[in-house]
């Protein structure tokens, strides 16, 4: 069932750039600028296969002398609205993690229209088994892997956490260790009609199952849910969501803050500094997977 919201007003609360005069370009150009520096200056292993499909690659970045002692893992899944960006554009957040001795992997997937939210979610949870498969012999601790994701990448995230749901077979036990989910949707019902929808074809059955508000989320690992202050209401309003239906089935409650003077395209940039998600999700998670 759609919510209250008419549809010019789901148009307004669902368009990030609404916030911010329309123009989100210069964003995206950060996370493409920031990113091939990353990828030219760090040891990264590109375009490693998790799947068959043209997408189902990953980009993996592991510290020098992990292998003696093995590391954390932060695998980031790139937001877009489930239509563009790439794991080309997410490089940008490995060179912090490998100053924190953590390593990084960005999660390429399919693209709408050429999968839907379901199989991109499929997609996402097989890179994660590939991942912690390969964990051992590239110096990584796989039981300390941790998904992250902004945006769409934060729903899709949220997908990959989940624990008995009928769309797939659970992932292993401990895997993923913790999330951090930035600026998400989770309940996908108020974009059926929007001009964000038109890719997407949702219907109300597809939106349900795809909606990780309303799949069971009993078991979840430990959790942050941030967003940023320059944000539209449903926004944050479905981040609280979230949170709340979370803590509600006793999964471990999230942590949940906004980001003062930060936007829907800027809150995941900037580096380990505590005003930063970066640097406030870091410290929660070492917290939270430190064995």
């Amino acid at each position: 069932m759609l919510p209250a919201l008419s549809l010019p007003d789901r148009e307004r609360e669902y368009s990030p750039s609404s916030c911010i005069g329309g123009n989100y370009a210069p964003y995206l150009r950060a996370y493409a600028d920031r990113s091939e520096a990353a990828l030219a200056g760090l040891p990264f292993e590109r375009d490693l296969a998790y799947g068959p499909g043209a997408r189902q690659r990953l980009d993996l970045c592991v510290p020098a002398g992990a292998r003696e002692v093995p590391v954390p893992l932060l695998v980031f899944i790139h937001g877009g609205y489930w239509q563009e960006l790439s794991k080309d554009q997410s490089a940008f957040a490995g060179s912090d993690c490998l100053a924190a001795g953590w390593a990084f992997a960005a999660i390429g997937y399919t693209l709408a229209p050429g999968a839907s939210l379901v199989n991109m979610a499929l997609e996402c949870r097989q890179a994660l088994r590939w991942l912690h498969a390969q964990a051992a012999q590239r110096g990584v601790d796989p039981a300390r892997i941790v998904v992250a994701g902004s945006s769409a990448g934060a729903h899709l995230a949220a997908m990959a956490c989940l624990r008995d749901w009928q769309g797939d077979a659970d992932l292993p036990a401990g895997l993923p260790a913790a999330a951090v989910l930035v600026s998400g949707v989770y309940d996908l019902a108020p974009l059926i009609g929007t001009s964000i929808d038109g890719p997407l074809a949702l219907t109300p059955e597809s939106a349900a199952d795809a909606s990780p508000l309303l799949q069971p989320l009993q078991g979840l690992p430990p959790a942050v849910v941030c967003w940023g202050e320059v944000e539209t209401e449903e926004f944050k309003r479905q981040s609280r969501a979230f949170a709340r239906a979370v803590a509600r089935a006793g999964s471990p409650p999230p942590q949940v803050f906004e980001i003062p003077a930060r936007n829907h395209f800027d809150v995941i940039l900037g580096a380990r500094h505590a005003r930063f998600p970066a640097g406030r999700c870091h410290a929660a998670l070492v917290e939270r997977t430190s064995l």
